[in-house]
């Protein structure tokens, strides 16, 4: 029998709160979310970038650094050729003499260049007379038509996966966990792609193609936590179900794994950070949202899901009322 003064866990007893905090967490990305709909003539919840919509990146690294301020007058002499609404950013680097000691990087996305056309060597004639010493460094296009195939197969890829993982929960455990799981999930994409449709208002963070995948590692991750969990319940209950009550179970279930979740999550988020801080620019957005879903994920696993679980549990046995007569 276990011994629940040494728990330091109650998910059971405490689970409003679970439920109110999980609520906190969702509610501003929900509501910048449904903001971003309405306002974007993508009509997306996030701010994406040229992988989905189609478009022109070009970057010019420049060996002097450059302030977000000093777009303002790039962007009206860019208006001036006829590149209407370019979307500007500054990256910051470490000069090395690999990149040929450049401390920034301009990046400007417009509409989609044709191979053709003279456009791309006015916008370089423009940077180049902005800002001293600057170089070409990159230009990335996306067709309109790759980028919409692009979002398509994205929303296909995502929704085979949590497919395959209901009917996966279901054979080994059940329906009611496979749910439970799926919740979790949900709850999980949705504080992760909220996060980013908040830094995408304020920020201007773009997504792309690497966020799909930080959401399908973040999934995987995810669900792998919870499903130790789950396993922890199912064997607990075959020993202590006549002994203890289910909540019971699920609150000793949780306090077993919650040393190994932690652990693992963790050394996973001390990795992240380690990139995020000293990695390259290009990547950061691709590993704060691996790092924010490994982050959640855990506490759904833990408090979320478990919760859900030990409800349904006590609903489905609750006794049920006798019928009035008439």
């Amino acid at each position: 029998m276990f011994n629940f003064k040494k728990n330091m866990i109650h998910v059971v007893k405490y689970r409003v709160i679970w439920v109110c905090l999980s609520a906190l967490l969702l509610l501003p990305g929900i509501i910048a979310m449904i903001y971003s709909m309405i306002t974007y003539p993508t009509h997306t919840p996030v701010k994406v970038g040229i992988d989905y919509t189609g478009g022109t990146i070009l970057q010019y690294g420049t060996p002097e650094s450059v302030s977000s301020d000093e777009l303002a007058t790039t962007r009206e002499a860019l208006d001036k050729i006829g590149v209407t609404n370019p979307y500007l950013q500054v990256l910051n680097v470490t000069p090395t003499k690999e990149n040929n000691n450049i401390k920034s990087i301009v990046s400007i996305r417009t509409k989609f260049i044709d191979e053709g056309s003279d456009l791309a060597a006015d916008i370089t004639n423009v940077i180049k007379k902005e800002y001293k010493n600057s170089d070409l460094i990159q230009v990335t296009s996306v067709g309109p038509t790759l980028g919409n195939e692009l979002f398509k197969m994205s929303i296909i890829a995502l929704a085979l996966a949590i497919l395959g993982m209901i009917i996966y929960i279901s054979l080994r455990f059940k329906l009611e966990y496979a749910i439970a799981a799926i919740l979790g999930l949900v709850h999980d994409v949705l504080f992760v792609v909220g996060i980013f449709s908040i830094l995408g208002l304020f920020c201007n963070v773009q997504v792309d193609g690497l966020f799909l995948t930080a959401i399908l590692t973040v999934i995987g991750f995810s669900i792998n936590d919870t499903i130790v969990t789950f396993d922890r319940i199912r064997e607990n209950l075959r020993y202590y179900g006549k002994k203890m009550t289910y909540g019971e179970i699920v609150d000793a279930s949780v306090n077993q794994t919650l040393t190994r979740s932690v652990n693992t999550s963790l050394t996973a988020v001390i990795t992240l950070a380690a990139l995020y801080f000293f990695g390259g620019v290009t990547t950061k957005d691709f590993v704060l949202a691996m790092m924010l879903g490994v982050i959640i994920g855990t506490y759904s696993s833990i408090f979320f899901c478990s919760m859900l679980v030990d409800f349904w549990e006590e609903r489905k046995n609750a006794p049920k009322r006798p019928a009035v007569e008439a």
